[in-house]
């Protein structure tokens, strides 16, 4: 309505790089789901409150929807975590592997032939995709569509961990018989917002009229290459490449988004945390996810005198 406005650009968020939009955007809801993970995993009793142990290293993992979002999550949570993705399920049926996916290479196949057949690498293909869900793994991430898990088969999931990747996979009358059997379920609510909150750091950018780490990421490398040198005075060795690099590496717009997004992420993990852990009445995550919100909500309207 108002092009000519030198705010018009914060109006719309997703945009490219090139038309204004921020870095980190397209996999940004992949990443908060890893985000979100790697903070369960921080905390010991969450952990077994789902009956498992250790960190996310070695963990089996379903994946139902190698989208936008399943994909990133899946390619970060194996690649960077050591996440072993045993089965990813798609339209047209499921691939399978013990020993874990490559999970570039299927989504490779899947941008070229248009589904999971077909897939040649070491993975049993099944046409019934649903039946993945019910597949023993230590996390099972829906990323696809709504009401995946319903009466008819909740039963049956053999998941400890459902992570809510997706928009509602999991149906009402679902979530009440998982929670009976204890499966720990983490919300969509709090797991996929990792877009929402990249397009919000993209609306900062756009009404500030600057790219993050412009102002900064200079003198961090600066300071970074004191720091270095100061070390080899002192010690009297050269500091190791790859270290030097490290150390003298400024941060760019990428590394201040994805901080920023791992910050925002794992602080609504302990937020909810805290009022599952502190409040007898509040059994789930999820219920504690609306209290937590509704909280600020209410909060915020009284402040505001509405």
């Amino acid at each position: 309505m108002r092009p000519k406005d030198i705010n018009m650009f914060a109006c719309v968020a997703g945009r490219p790089v090139t038309a204004g939009g921020i870095r980190g955007r397209v996999e940004a809801t992949g990443r908060g789901v890893q985000y979100v993970l790697r903070e369960f995993f921080r905390h010991p009793e969450d952990v077994q409150r789902a009956k498992l142990s250790g960190g996310l290293q070695g963990k089996r993992m379903v994946v139902q929807g190698l989208g936008n979002v399943g994909y990133h999550a899946a390619k970060f949570l194996s690649e960077e975590d050591g996440v072993r993705v045993i089965a990813i399920l798609e339209h047209d049926g499921l691939l399978f592997a013990p020993d874990g996916l490559d999970v570039e290479a299927v989504r490779q196949h899947i941008s070229a032939r248009g589904g999971v057949a077909g897939f040649a690498g070491k993975a049993q293909h099944q046409p019934d995709s649903r039946a993945g869900l019910e597949f023993e793994c230590d996390i099972l991430l829906p990323a696809a569509m709504e009401n995946q898990i319903t009466v008819h088969n909740a039963a049956r999931v053999r998941a400890p961990l459902l992570v809510e990747a997706a928009n509602g996979p999991v149906s009402f009358a679902a979530d009440e018989i998982l929670r009976q059997r204890g499966v720990v379920i983490l919300p969509d609510a709090l797991v996929n917002c990792g877009g929402v909150v990249v397009s919000y750091f993209e609306w900062i950018k756009n009404l500030s009229h600057i790219r993050f780490g412009r102002m900064q990421r200079r003198l961090d490398e600066h300071r970074g290459e004191q720091f270095a040198n100061a070390l080899e005075q002192m010690t009297g060795k050269a500091v190791p490449a790859a270290l030097r690099a490290d150390l003298v590496s400024g941060a760019d717009e990428l590394a201040l988004v994805r901080s920023g997004l791992d910050d925002t992420m794992r602080i609504a993990y302990q937020e909810i945390r805290s009022v599952l852990l502190n409040e007898p009445a509040v059994q789930d995550f999820r219920t504690a996810a609306f209290v937590v919100a509704l909280r600020k909500i209410g909060t915020t309207h009284l402040e505001m005198g509405v």
